[in-house]
């Protein structure tokens, strides 16, 4: 089962549900230091610019064509008080449009979904796609990926008052919800086998049953989990650290373009100055509790 597809069903399913603020709407992303952040950004200089016929085709144009969402939260969601996207994902696209053009408002906005991505792509009509977009072989022959600058794990929820389980090493003999048909049950078969599995059709069915005190423990894609608490997340928390095979996002280029190495020496400026992980905490971190700011993934 597709992470990308859950989460845009996410809000809609979880506002329906009554019983616990862990299903409420969460805090909001703070737009004044998200807006700040992404203003004090880096600026290319015109050498780096001219290093790259991507970026030089862009600079030219005087706007960069962004393919991305406006549908995912903590990633890139439409605030429609202002009009403005903002999230982890967006941040590192507006922050991309001022390396290149000096200002992160020039990008002209087309949404994307996942069965469009690499079309928009190879069709021209979009120069950069920002969408939890993870990379794999099969998208790869298509279109060529920046980065990864991401990197989801599987992660356990408990209720807040659990002080049992604090990672998965502890879910031995406890009742464990996941989905059927998604990785959790081969995760969980690997990493707790003596977890007693319980395998649930949906997301929201998973989340009743922990809510509810069927299940001790739910097991699932961390980026999910964090998108839970971020809609309010006081009645829950993640138990340790995320573990498992890592889903790598990257950043989607015309295949052959020589956009890859300018967007990953841009993505390694982020990570060393500070900004990836300030960009972080503002999009994920304080919307969910999370202190601990991940260690980017490793960038070819």
């Amino acid at each position: 089962m597709s992470i990308k597809s859950i989460l845009k069903s996410t809000v809609a399913a979880l506002a329906i549900v009554t019983g616990g603020s862990v299903f409420a709407q969460g805090t909001p992303i703070n737009a004044a230091q998200f807006d700040a952040l992404v203003a004090q950004g880096p600026v290319a200089s015109a050498s780096t610019i001219a290093s790259s016929a991507w970026a030089s085709k862009i600079k030219q144009a005087g706007a960069l064509r962004l393919g991305t969402t406006q549908t995912a939260n903590l990633f890139s969601l439409l605030d429609e008080k202002d009009g403005k996207i903002r999230g982890f994902d967006a941040g590192l696209a507006q922050l991309l449009t001022r390396y290149i053009l000096g200002d992160q408002s020039k990008y002209q906005f087309t949404q994307v979904t996942s069965s469009t991505r690499e079309q928009v792509l190879i069709n021209d009509q979009v120069d950069v796609v920002f969408a939890t977009y993870s990379i794999t072989p099969a998208r790869a022959e298509k279109i060529a990926f920046a980065g990864p600058y991401y990197a989801s794990q599987a992660g356990v929820l408990v209720k807040a008052s659990n002080k049992e389980i604090q990672s998965y090493n502890d879910l031995a003999d406890k009742k464990v919800a996941t989905q059927a048909g998604s990785t959790g049950p081969a995760i969980l078969a690997q990493y707790a086998p003596k977890a007693v599995v319980q395998e649930f059709q949906t997301h929201q069915e998973a989340l009743n049953g922990l809510r509810q005190g069927r299940v001790d423990a739910y097991v699932t894609d961390q980026t999910l989990l964090l998108n839970v608490l971020s809609l309010g997340g006081s009645e829950a928390r993640l138990a340790g650290a995320p573990f498992g095979a890592q889903d790598p996002y990257g950043i989607g280029l015309p295949k052959g373009s020589d956009g890859v190495a300018f967007v990953n020496a841009f993505l390694k400026k982020l990570e060393a100055d500070g900004t990836w992980a300030k960009l972080w905490t503002v999009s994920i971190g304080q919307r969910t509790g999370s202190t601990d700011v991940p260690t980017p993934p490793s960038i070819p």
